[in-house]
């Protein structure tokens, strides 16, 4: 416990004594607690070396600290190598290009294929820093030739952490990269990424696609990603068609509205009659996030028309996601669409012959009835709930009669 402290304020302590005082006792105290026999001191003494070796010339660091370092980066405990993975990019700025380029390199390429997940992990999460913190000359070559070859392995790494740190930072190589090296070599990367089982995978990816597009370009980034986020949309298994459905705001932000209406729209719109009510209640969710995202304008002239004509529809569950969307919409799109052109859908499917569907009429016009004017309701909305309150049908009835409660037009 006493070696523990006495590692974890080291480095603080070095700062405040003159260099000789550093070289001739905190040094050897370095040495000796990153040798210590618990791996909870050896830990430790690693956040020290960076503090240390900020203080050191380029002779004394090779003479004095790498040995060491070098030492804790293949330590037996996989919670060192963990510390020495997370502390990378400041032991990186700490040591300076010449031994990150000799030493520092080769030490990341073996925590990027630790034998533990959680090192993995770490060092996957410093990949793109690693990358950024590289001198400009020669960069390009150290990461094509030293670095990309061991992300291509993770990137079907057993472990789902492994993966997910990878992909939260690898669209980020793009910028570094560049446009050629980007299209050869990481896109198909970000491809099977965007494919992995693993949904945080998945959305690493979907939520980092801004960078992408920076640097390729629209016109790329739609041959080359979006025909698979289109396939994983359309996909056999329900879940995996759930999971785009909650990326899709994120990407119609990140992609903007015009080339989201030419790519995407008809995939949001063909959700809503999905045979699987999750999918359908989720593309309706959707759909308000959109309008929150591209306003009220696009709403009315994009998605309200394409809704509302599913109130004509031969089937009744796709009628009712008529009444689904509506309840959702109103709030995003106010007072005027709302009256103006979704009530009276609302109010002519107040005669369909579906049972289930006329109730959901009197629920929806109790959840739009606090957007309408004191006129609308009276007027319109409240002879027709009066109406179905004297429905054949029990449920039809109730509702009618709660909507007319709620809204206080009894």
């Amino acid at each position: 416990m006493v070696r523990r402290a006495a590692a974890s304020k080291l480095g603080e302590f070095a700062k405040v004594l003159e260099l000789d005082s550093v070289k001739s006792e905190i040094v050897p105290l370095f040495t000796n607690l990153a040798s210590d026999e618990q791996d909870s001191v050896r830990l430790l003494a690693v956040e020290a070396c960076v503090s240390i070796a900020q203080l050191l010339s380029q002779e004394d660091l090779e003479a004095l600290v790498m040995p060491t370092l070098r030492q804790a980066a293949e330590d037996k405990s996989w919670r060192v190598r963990y510390m020495v993975a997370d502390k990378f990019s400041e032991l990186q700025k700490a040591v300076g290009p010449k031994i990150t380029l000799n030493d520092l390199i080769p030490a990341f390429q073996n925590l990027l294929k630790d034998c533990e997940a959680e090192v993995r992990a770490a060092a996957a999460h410093k990949v793109k820093e690693l990358c950024e913190n590289l001198p400009a000359e020669g960069r390009e070559t150290i990461i094509m030739n030293q670095i990309l070859p061991f992300i291509k392995e993770l990137v079907s790494d057993t472990n789902q952490h492994v993966k997910s740190a990878l992909a939260s930072v690898i669209m980020g190589l793009s910028t570094i990269l560049g446009k050629e090296n980007t299209i050869e070599h990481l896109l198909p990367l970000f491809l099977a990424q965007l494919k992995d089982e693993c949904p945080e995978v998945r959305l690493n990816i979907i939520s980092n696609l801004d960078c992408v597009n920076e640097v390729i370009g629209i016109r790329q980034l739609s041959q080359s990603l979006l025909p698979a986020i289109v396939e994983l949309a359309e996909d056999a298994k329900w879940r995996v068609r759930l999971a785009i459905i909650e990326y899709m705001p994120l990407l119609a932000g990140q992609l903007g509205m015009e080339f989201f209406d030419e790519k995407l729209n008809s995939l949001c719109m063909a959700w809503l009659v999905d045979h699987v009510y999750a999918i359908r209640e989720a593309a309706t969710n959707n759909l308000m996030k959109l309008v929150q995202k591209f306003g009220t304008e696009w709403a009315q002239n994009t998605i309200v028309p394409k809704v509302l004509v599913m109130a004509n529809d031969p089937n009744y569950l796709h009628r009712m996601t008529t009444l689904f969307c509506i309840n959702a919409l109103s709030g995003a799109c106010g007072q005027e669409i709302t009256t103006k052109q979704m009530l009276p859908i609302v109010l002519k499917m107040a005669g369909d012959q579906v049972a289930n569907v006329r109730f959901n009429v009197a629920k929806s016009l109790q959840k739009i009835g606090p957007i309408l004017d004191t006129d609308a309701l009276q007027e319109e909305v409240k002879p027709v709930l009066q109406k179905l309150g004297q429905d054949e049908d029990m449920d039809v009835k109730y509702f009618a009669q709660e909507a007319i409660s709620v809204l206080a037009l009894a």
